[in-house]
C-alpha cells in the first residue's frame, strides 16, 4: 500500500527512516522516495513503521495516499509564515547587535549585548537545540540538529556571539529556502505528469452529469466535450475528433480518431464531441498506469545514489572525531597552542560536516530526469535504469513492428513450373487459413475471397518453417526456404531479397510471393543518432529469412543481423552478444512488445515500443516508448546522460568545496562564516542545479540533433 509521509523534508532523516524500516521484521525492500514523500508498505506494518518514524523524525506522519488531501493547506502556509516571521525578528536583533556591539557589550557584565544576540538566537534556535536535545536521548548523535547545536553553543562558550547567532540564522534561512526548491521542485514533477482527469461527464439516460473517474463502471457511456481531458480508456461510438496526446506521448502532433477506434486516458479533446464506451476501470487505466510507473520510479535507486547513502553514514561521524581530535590533540602537543583556537577550528568542521547537499541534489535530480523523460513520451521505471542507460554498449532490435511497420502486403506473385499466379495465391490463402500471423493476414486480404477453410483434410504447422496441408487429394507447402529443403523440394530461388514465401504442391516447386513489410521513415535515424551517441553495436534479431533480414539491416544501417531465428533463439543469441560485453558495458533490447517478454526481461535493460496501454509490454519492459517511434530511444539516453552529468555535477561541488574549507577551517584560515557558506550554501546550489533536470527539454536536444542531419525535425 502506497502511503504520503507528511512533513517528511529532511533527505537524511528519509535515509535513516528508510534504513530502519528495512529492519522491521517481514518487511524488506522497503524504499523511502524523498523526492514524492512516499513509501511502500504493508498495511500490517504501518503501526510500527510509525512508531520507527516517530523516533527519528516526530513530525512526519503516514497517511495512506487516498487520504493525503485531508490534511489542512492554510496550517502549512501559517507555518511557513510563522518560520518567516520568526526568522525576520531574529535578523532584526541580529543587526542591532552588530550595530551597537560594543554599547551593548559595556553595559553592566555584557548583559546588553547577551540579551540581544542571544533572542535573535533562541529566535531561530531554539527548534534546532529541542530537536538535537530529542534525538540526544535517543542515541542519535550525527545529525545537522545536533552539529549545529554544538557548533553554536561553543561559539558562544567562547563568546563568539555574532558568529554563533549568524550560523543559525543562515542555517534556518538556508533550511528555508531549501525546504522551498523541494517542495517546488515537486510541484514541478505534478506539474509534468498533470495528466490525471479530474471528472469524467457519465451518459444515463440520454442525459450527461459530472461524476469522479472512479465512480465509472466498464461498460459504462462517458461524453468528451472539446477541450477536456479523456478520463478513461475506451472505444468511440460515435463522433469524429483529433485528440492531443502529448502528455502521454511526447508527440504534438494530434491524432484522428472516429467511431471503432480506441482511446486512452490522459489524452486531450481538442475539436469534436465524442461518445466513448469505458473498457477499462479507472485503476487500471493508461494515465493511472502511467502516474503509478513514474511516481515509484524513485524507489529503484541508482548505483550513485545508493553510493551516496552509504557515503553519507560514514562522511559525517569521521569529520565529527576529526573535529574532536582538532580541538584537543595540537594544544597538547603543540606548546604556546590555546584551546580556544583549535576548539574554533574544530566548529568549523562541524559545521561544515552536513552531507545535505548530497542526500537531497542526487534523488531530486534522478526524479527530475525520470520526470521530464515521461514529459517526451518515456517510461522509465527506475532510476537505476536511467543511470545504465548512460552505459549503453550494444542496441539490439527486433525488426517486425520495431524498425518496420509490420503491415505487410503481397507485393509481387512469381510463378515456376508453368503455375499460374492466381493458383499460387490461392493455395498459399488455404495454406494460411488457420494462421494469424501478419504475413498470413497480408496473403488473405490479397486472395480477397474467403477462404474455404473445410477443404483443408489435414493440416501440420511446422515451428520455423511454414505450413504442410492436405486439400482435395493435393499436399500444398507453404512457408520459407527451409521448408522446400526440408521437404526436398527442388528449385534455384534460395537467395530473394525480401520476405519470402514458398508454394510447393504435390512435390512440384510452383513459386513465390514477394511480401513487402514498409519500414518505419523514423528507423534509419533512430539508427545513426544511437551511433552518433556512442552507442558501439547496433544488432537485429530476426525470425525472416536471411534475404530479408540482410536487405533491412544494409538499408538501415545496422551493424549485425541475425536471421531465422526461432522465438526461443533469440534469448539464445541475446546472451551470446550479452557474454561478450565488459562488466559496465550495457546491453539494451527494443521489441514491440507484444511477444518478445522473455527477451525483454533477459536484457540488461529491456525496451519496449509503442506499448502505450499494452499491459504485458509495461509489465516486461524497463523502459517503455509511448509511441511508435524508435528514436526516442535516442532521447532517453540523452535525458539519461544530462541526468547523470547534473548529478557528478553535484557530487563534485559538495564534497569539493568542502573539502577545501574544510582544510581551510583546520589551518584556521576559514571562519565560521564561511563554514555556514560550505554546508547551507553548498546544499542551495546543489539543490537548485538539480533543478535543471526537471526543466531539461529532451525536444530541444532533438531538434539540434535533427539539424546536424542526423534526425528529421517534425
Amino acid at each position: 500500500m502506497k502511503y504520503v509521509m507528511q512533513g517528511l523534508n529532511c533527505a537524511n532523516c528519509a535515509a535513516k527512516i528508510e534504513k530502519k524500516l528495512n529492519r522491521l521484521e517481514g518487511a524488506s525492500g522497503v524504499s523511502v522516495n524523498f523526492a514524492a514523500k512516499t513509501i511502500f508498505l504493508d498495511p500490517e506494518h504501518e503501526k510500527a513503521a510509525q512508531e520507527v518514524i516517530d523516533r527519528i523524525e516526530p513530525g512526519v506522519r503516514l497517511i495512506p495516499e487516498e487520504k493525503k488531501d485531508t490534511s489542512n493547506p492554510q496550517n502549512e502556509n501559517y507555518g511557513v509564515r510563522g518560520k518567516l516571521i520568526r526568522i525576520g525578528l531574529a535578523a532584526v536583533f541580529f543587526a542591532l547587535g552588530l550595530i551597537f556591539r560594543q554599547k551593548l557589550h559595556d553595559t553592566p557584565y555584557m548583559f546588553g549585548e547577551f540579551a540581544v544576540f542571544l533572542t535573535s538566537y533562541l529566535l531561530v534556535g531554539s527548534s534546532v537545540i529541542w530537536t538535537a536535545v530529542k534525538n540526544l536521548v535517543r542515541g542519535r548523535l550525527f545529525d545537522e540538529n545536533f552539529l549545529m547545536t554544538v557548533a553554536t553553543v561553543g561559539a558562544i562558550a567562547i563568546h563568539q556571539l555574532p558568529e554563533a547567532v549568524g550560523v543559525m540564522l543562515f542555517f534556518a534561512v538556508g533550511e528555508y529556502f531549501q525546504e522551498r526548491a523541494v517542495n517546488r521542485s515537486r510541484r514541478h514533477i505534478s506539474e509534468l505528469m498533470d495528466v490525471r482527469p479530474d471528472y469524467a461527464n457519465l451518459v444515463k439516460q440520454g442525459q450527461s452529469q459530472r461524476v469522479s473517474p472512479q465512480d465509472v463502471e466498464v461498460g459504462q457511456i462517458i461524453e468528451i466535450k472539446p477541450g477536456e481531458k479523456i478520463p478513461l480508456d475506451g472505444q468511440v461510438i460515435s463522433g469524429t475528433s483529433f485528440v492531443d496526446t502529448s502528455a502521454l506521448t511526447g508527440e504534438s502532433v494530434p491524432r484522428k480518431v472516429e467511431e471503432g477506434d480506441s482511446i486512452l486516458s490522459g489524452s486531450i479533446n481538442d475539436n469534436g464531441l465524442l461518445q466513448v464506451k469505458v473498457s477499462k476501470k479507472f485503476s487500471e487505466s493508461s494515465v493511472s498506469r502511467i502516474l503509478e510507473l513514474v511516481e515509484n520510479a524513485a524507489s529503484r535507486k541508482a548505483p550513485t545514489e545508493q553510493f551516496i547513502t552509504r557515503f553519507a553514514r560514514w562522511y559525517t561521524p569521521a569529520v565529527v572525531f576529526g573535529a574532536l581530535a582538532i580541538a584537543f590533540i595540537p594544544p597538547l602537543l603543540i606548546s604556546g597552542a590555546a584551546f580556544s583556537d583549535w576548539i574554533y577550528r574544530a566548529l568549523i568542521l562541524l559545521v561544515i560536516s552536513c552531507p545535505c547537499a548530497l542526500v537531497i541534489s542526487i534523488p531530486l535530480g534522478y526524479f527530475g530526469g525520470i520526470g521530464s523523460a515521461s514529459r517526451a513520451g518515456v517510461l522509465i521505471k527506475g532510476a537505476n535504469f536511467l543511470e545504465a542507460l548512460t552505459k549503453v554498449h550494444t542496441v539490439v532490435f527486433d525488426k517486425t513492428g520495431t524498425l518496420t511497420k509490420g503491415v505487410f502486403k503481397v507485393n509481387e506473385i512469381i510463378t515456376r513450373n508453368g503455375f499460374r499466379k492466381e493458383d499460387i495465391l490461392g493455395w498459399a490463402a488455404l495454406g494460411e487459413a488457420h494462421s494469424n500471423h501478419p504475413i498470413a493476414r497480408s496473403i488473405k486480404e490479397a486472395y480477397g475471397k474467403e477462404v474455404q477453410s473445410d477443404r483443408i483434410e489435414e493440416y501440420q504447422e511446422i515451428k520455423g518453417h511454414g505450413i504442410k496441408a492436405q486439400s482435395g487429394g493435393k499436399t500444398i507447402l507453404v512457408g520459407n526456404d527451409r521448408l522446400l529443403h526440408r521437404e526436398k523440394i527442388e528449385h534455384n530461388d534460395c537467395d530473394v531479397e525480401g520476405t519470402v514465401v514458398y508454394v510447393a504442391v504435390d512435390g512440384t516447386y510452383a513459386g513465390y510471393l514477394i511480401i513487402a513489410d514498409e519500414v518505419k521513415k523514423d528507423s534509419v535515424a533512430a539508427v545513426q543518432s544511437l551511433k552518433k551517441q556512442g552507442v558501439k553495436q547496433t544488432v537485429m534479431l530476426t525470425g525472416d529469412d536471411e534475404n530479408a533480414a540482410k536487405h533491412i539491416a544494409g538499408l538501415l544501417g545496422i551493424d549485425i543481423y541475425y536471421a531465422q531465428l526461432l522465438p526461443q533463439d533469440k534469448v539464445e543469441k541475446l546472451e551470446e552478444i550479452e557474454a561478450r560485453l565488459g562488466k559496465d558495458e550495457k546491453l539494451v533490447f527494443v521489441g514491440d512488445g507484444i511477444n518478445d517478454a522473455p527477451v525483454l526481461a533477459r536484457a540488461h535493460i529491456g525496451v519496449a515500443i509503442g506499448a502505450l496501454g499494452a499491459d504485458a509490454a509495461i509489465e516486461a519492459a524497463d523502459v517503455v516508448l509511448m509511441d511508435g517511434n524508435p528514436g526516442k530511444l535516442s532521447r532517453a539516453i540523452s535525458i539519461a546522460d544530462y541526468t547523470k552529468k547534473i548529478v557528478l555535477q553535484n557530487i563534485a561541488i559538495a564534497l569539493g568545496i568542502k573539502a577545501v574549507f574544510v582544510v581551510l577551517g583546520a589551518m584556521g584560515m576559514a571562519t565560521i562564516w564561511e563554514a555556514v557558506f560550505a554546508d547551507v550554501g553548498v546544499a542551495l546550489i546543489a539543490i537548485f542545479n538539480a533543478t535543471r533536470t526537471l526543466k531539461y527539454s529532451s525536444r530541444r536536444s532533438w531538434t539540434s540533433t535533427a539539424k546536424a542531419g542526423i534526425i528529421p525535425e517534425y
